[in-house]
């Protein structure tokens, strides 16, 4: 990797690290100019190949982080590599954004120097970079701005203590008044559902989140009811990879604090994901108008938990003059600059189904569409796993107390699609 830049939503480019010699930022024209001949950004092809390089791009938080290479990479390492920026430099600042990005400008570039080295990808474990270079703190910016503390550095002299050993990942020494430990485990459902209500595509992924408040060198075992749904796995380099080919469990000494051990896809065939809430819309053109009818309910799977979060967004077309819609229950919000209509709302009753009814008019000329739009969910429900993935049992050894353990399962939705 040569350079890696960092543009803001309408073009500026942020942050630009040079690694391996310096690449004119006038490189990222190329990119800019994609961007803007395509209808969305989700559009724009991950890789572009030049005469003289390749820009290699992710796009997160409405911002847009590039990688320059100029000779043959894997592009998942590059990808890979730039999403683990993006998600220390959320660790560090509590959100990623043009504001935070300028207001921690030196922070950025100290972390960018030790994540990677050369070109090469060297720590991007956030536990690490920590001990490295000290995030910053609202304390810290009110005494530098007054000009106190500033001979101080905020990048540690000495290298972490865990570096030289084989557990880099955690420091030494760690302890806690109360030992605990939180797992998350985060599905996100990818579906496309066709006008009849029928699913065409469904797809689950998952994450297991650890936040771990553990003293001394703890050695923990996370073990699955039904593990053999587990696919396409991606573990922490803490997991010892041999163990869970040999008796599908995790087994790992933890880094100290949040950390993300697995990221997996479920296995769906031969098992079909029951979806936990229905959107019946009925959207139909005639002449100059439309109607409009959408009903959204939970299903019976759920065993009374409540579905949160809920938002439907309906991209109309760009004929749509004008709109008489009403709904009885949550908020509904017609944008007319880009003809789209957003539904929060948000938790689900059980004693109704939220309905959208109404009628949009066309422009004047304008052809009727052939097809209503397709449109998107999106929900949140907590101790919920669309994939009935369920823990057995969650261990400790190496250290004589027994920690709190709690366990939460959070089910969202990922790109779901229903077409009317």
């Amino acid at each position: 990797i040569n350079s890696i830049f960092v543009m803001s939503p309408t073009g500026e480019v942020l942050i630009e690290k040079h690694y391996r010699g310096y690449v004119p930022r006038t490189c990222c024209d190329t990119f800019w100019a994609e961007v803007q001949k395509s209808s969305s950004p989700q559009e724009v092809c991950p890789v572009l190949v030049t005469p003289k390089y390749y820009l290699i791009h992710i796009q997160r938080y409405n911002m847009y982080f590039i990688a320059n290479v100029q000779m043959e990479v894997q592009p998942l390492l590059v990808t890979e590599f730039l999403h683990r920026v993006v998600d220390v430099f959320r660790d560090y600042f509590n959100e990623v954004s043009e504001e935070s990005i300028k207001e921690n400008f030196i922070t950025v570039y100290q972390l960018m120097d030790e994540m990677m080295d050369n070109g090469i990808p060297m720590t991007t474990e956030p536990n690490v970079l920590k001990t490295m270079i000290v995030p910053p703190t609202i304390l810290g910016r009110v005494a530098s701005s007054m000009g106190v503390g500033g001979d101080k550095s905020n990048v540690a002299s000495d290298l972490p203590e865990g570096m030289l050993s084989s557990i880099w990942w955690r420091k030494k020494g760690v302890k806690y008044t109360n030992n605990e430990v939180y797992l998350d485990i985060v599905e996100e459902i990818d579906c496309s559902i066709d006008t009849n209500g029928l699913m065409v595509t469904c797809d689950v992924s998952g994450e297991v989140l650890v936040n771990c408040k553990l003293s001394g060198m703890p050695d923990l075992t996370l073990s699955f009811t039904n593990p053999a749904i587990i696919d396409e796995v991606n573990f922490h380099p803490c997991v010892r990879l041999s163990r869970y080919e040999r008796d599908r469990v995790m087994s790992f000494v933890p880094p100290d604090g949040k950390f993300k051990l697995a990221s997996y896809s479920v296995c769906t065939t031969g098992q079909a994901v029951v979806l936990p809430l229905y959107v019946k819309p009925q959207i139909h053109f005639s002449g100059s108008s439309g109607r409009v009818n959408i009903m959204v309910g939970p299903k019976s799977n759920l065993a009374g938990r409540t579905i949160e979060d809920v938002v439907i967004t309906i991209p109309f077309s760009k004929s749509i003059a004008s709109t008489n819609l009403s709904v009885n229950h949550g908020t509904a919000h017609f944008d007319d600059a880009s003809k789209s209509l957003r539904w929060d709302i948000g938790k689900v009753p059980k004693d109704k189904s939220p309905c959208l009814n109404g009628s949009v008019q066309l422009a004047a000329g304008a052809e009727t569409p052939e097809s209503g739009p397709t449109i998107l969910v999106d929900f949140k429900i907590v101790m919920f796993s669309a994939s009935g993935l369920k823990i057995d049992a969650l261990t400790l050894s190496g250290e004589k107390y027994k920690p709190y353990k709690g366990v939460r399962f959070v089910t969202k939705a990922g790109k779901f699609q229903v077409r009317s």
